[in-house]
């Protein structure tokens, strides 16, 4: 029969121990100096090395030219308590998960007074330590604290923390640690050099993740792929098949479906893999492991040559491409969606069915809310805009004077952006096909001129229909100038002019929870917010000044920021559907009336105009854009009383000799015409 690996390979000394060179240097520099302790506790995971490291001790110091660092290995105790060694009587190893009873402690303890038959030192390796029960410590408790001269005690444990807390304080405490993958390569080299065996350089990567990094259980997994090798040794295929772990192919499949939001070939993978007969658990840890890698390619580009990143140097080179494919916020969700995966899937029915569904969270970030799933979109978008901008872009002059020239090179429509209701804009108002002028786009009615055209412009025939102009969202683009931002570009970036509002006043950034960007008029940005105290919030002069300067550093340019509320809105947009027209400003007088396609007169434009405050000398603006204005309350002015403060200063601004009825009419009108409100009943 055959012997195990982790037993024919077992270390003999100190130096022979792989990956605890933090445990084994200050054991040897113990053992030079003579500074011997009576109690020693090895602690830390299965298969690390600790019962080997306490047959070392007691070897070091029964050696003929101990206590030593570096047995002779020619001396009787030397051989006696080598790996394969028939053992000696005066080391006694003691398994307490069987003889940890008060009992079995007190044979113990009476077998201690006596001294060594032929060594120097009477020595006790209890392993499993933390099986001793509560009486067996306490049996121990006298001896290991005042031992005879010649008694060692050596307690190997992987839960430290359940020794007896008076038996831990009386030792030594060396903890162990799990080995670090290259020095477990380094191991396994050796062992598969002394078999003669050949092994593909694939398998190590994944030989050292089955095993843990625990030498013992890695060395039984290498153990199990020498015994079943073929003539080639041990391919990749082999040991892939015989471990269970994913196939290379299958997560690259997966990796680049999820970089180019490939459904078909995401779900294709998950079924190839259940018709395969794969577990879908060790599918999702397997790629739970490969995000992992792609996460430390993408921070660090040297991962593989520092040792983080372990896979043949092919492979690397795909990982490579695969996370300059994806982005970091990308690539951080995914891992967190499929870590809470795997522990949904713990005692589940159908594993397959949770994997899909893992799948299609990680596709559709849109039904997702928290900041993650954010992020994904916006780097989502941002590969969009990159992989579809020009090479080299049109110079300005040209566009400007050939305009017939704009429909030819239109570009492609933009990719559809899902959006929460609470970023929604308010719904626009259908166009009538009556009123083509009324639909223009908002850029093309800000580039009007306010004088009519030298020529006039030739009428349409009254049987061709309007094209319907169609308006297209492009994100705001770095350094450009406020004219040139809409407001569907401008509610792409509204998640980064919070987090720059965030930076200047958290209570600005809270007043903005549930505020949406309505329109937005050359420098000017309309925001509106379902609540009223909440838009006479906004509008305060240090909020309207946090706003305008987030959006003058993520879009740059100065701005102008207003806060109305919807109803506002709704009531300009009812005036504006009952009393406005095509007619463009400046193209004459507004009770001319006018004729469109249909041979039907279309009552005059109506011209909206701000009112100013009593007494007030500055004139009023008029506004004829051809769309309805949004009412806006006038700024307040420190030396008039404020109405909603103080009733009475309505009585007080009225004419002598007017009552309270009269101050109520003046407050109703004054509503009526600035909220366009109306009385009920």
């Amino acid at each position: 029969m055959a012997l195990a690996l982790y037993r024919k390979y077992r270390p003999a000394t100190f130096a022979e121990v792989v990956g605890q060179e933090h445990v084994t240097e200050p054991l040897r520099t113990t053992l030079a100096s003579g500074r011997i302790n009576h109690a020693y506790l090895f602690s830390g995971p299965r298969g690390c090395g600790k019962t080997s490291s306490a047959r070392i001790m007691a070897r070091s110091l029964n050696c003929v030219q101990g206590p030593t660092p570096d047995p002779c290995g020619e001396c009787g105790p030397c051989r006696a308590l080598a790996p394969e060694g028939p053992g000696s009587v005066d080391v006694t190893e003691l398994d307490a998960a069987s003889h940890g009873g008060v009992d079995d402690a007190r044979e113990l303890r009476d077998r201690a007074f006596y001294a060594p038959a032929e060594s120097r030192y009477r020595v006790f390796i209890i392993d499993e330590a933390h099986m001793v029960t509560p009486q067996g410590f306490n049996a121990l408790l006298k001896i290991v604290e005042e031992p005879p001269d010649h008694l060692i005690f050596i307690f190997a444990t992987t839960e430290p923390d359940k020794v007896l807390t008076t038996i831990r304080s009386r030792t030594h405490h060396y903890p162990f640690r799990l080995i670090p993958p290259s020095a477990m390569r380094e191991l396994l080299e050796r062992n598969v050099a002394a078999e003669g065996i050949a092994v593909e350089q694939a398998v190590y990567p994944l030989v050292i993740r089955a095993g843990g990094g625990s030498a013992r259980d890695t060395q039984s997994v290498l153990d199990q792929l020498l015994a079943g090798a073929g003539p080639d040794g041990v391919t990749y295929d082999r040991a892939a098949a015989l471990l269970g772990v994913t196939d290379v192919a299958l997560l690259d499949a997966m990796v680049d479906a999820l970089a180019t939001d490939d459904s078909a070939t995401v779900y294709g993978t998950v079924d190839h893999l259940a018709e395969a007969g794969h577990d879908p658990r060790r599918f999702a840890t397997d790629l739970l492991d490969r995000l992992r890698d792609l996460i430390l390619l993408r921070a660090v580009p040297d991962a593989a040559d520092r040792g983080m990143v372990a896979a043949p140097e092919e492979q690397v080179e795909r990982m490579v491409g695969q996370a300059q494919r994806l982005a970091p916020g990308t690539l951080t969700r995914y891992a967190e969606i499929l870590h809470n995966g795997l522990l949904e899937m713990r005692g589940t029915t159908s594993p397959r069915l949770v994997l899909e569904l893992l799948c299609s969270r990680m596709l559709l970030p849109e039904v997702a809310d928290d900041e993650g799933a954010t992020l994904q979109r916006l780097e989502r978008l941002e590969r969009r805009v990159t992989a579809g901008a020009p090479s080299a872009p049109s110079a300005p002059s040209t566009q400007e004077s050939s305009p017939q020239a704009a429909p030819a090179a239109q570009a492609p429509a933009p990719e559809r952006v899902y959006e929460r209701p609470s970023q929604r804009a308010a719904p626009q108002r259908p166009v009538p096909e009556s009123e083509p002028q009324r639909a223009a786009p908002r850029e093309t009615r800000a580039e009007t001129p306010a004088t009519p055209p030298t020529a006039p412009a030739t009428p349409a025939p009254s049987s061709a229909e309007p094209a319907e102009p169609t308006e297209q969202a492009a994100p705001p683009q770095a350094g450009a100038e406020p004219s040139q931002v809409d407001a569907a570009g401008l509610r792409q970036y509204w998640p980064q002019v919070l987090a720059a509002v965030r930076t200047r006043s958290r209570s600005t950034e809270a007043l903005l929870t549930g505020a949406t960007v309505h329109s937005v008029s050359g420098a000017t940005v309309v925001l509106t917010h379902p609540a009223e105290p909440l838009v006479r919030r906004l509008s305060e002069k240090r909020n309207v000044e946090c706003i305008a300067a987030a959006l003058g550093e993520v879009v740059s340019g100065e701005w102008t920021v207003r806060c109305v509320h919807p109803s506002a809105v709704q009531a300009a947009e009812n005036a504006g559907n009952t009393g406005n027209t095509g007619n463009s400003p400046g193209s004459g007088p507004p009770s001319a009336p006018q004729q469109n396609g249909r041979g039907r007169q279309e009552p005059p434009a109506r011209t909206f105009q701000r009112p100013t405050r009593q007494g007030g000398d500055a004139p009023s603006r008029a506004v004829a854009t051809g769309e309805p204005d949004i009412p806006l309350p006038p700024e307040p002015d420190p030396d008039e009383p404020d109405v909603r403060a103080d009733p009475g200063a309505v009585m007080s601004d009225a004419p002598p000799g007017t009552g309270p009825v009269d101050a109520e009419s003046r407050a109703q009108q004054l509503l009526s015409e600035h909220l366009g409100a109306r009385r009920l009943g």
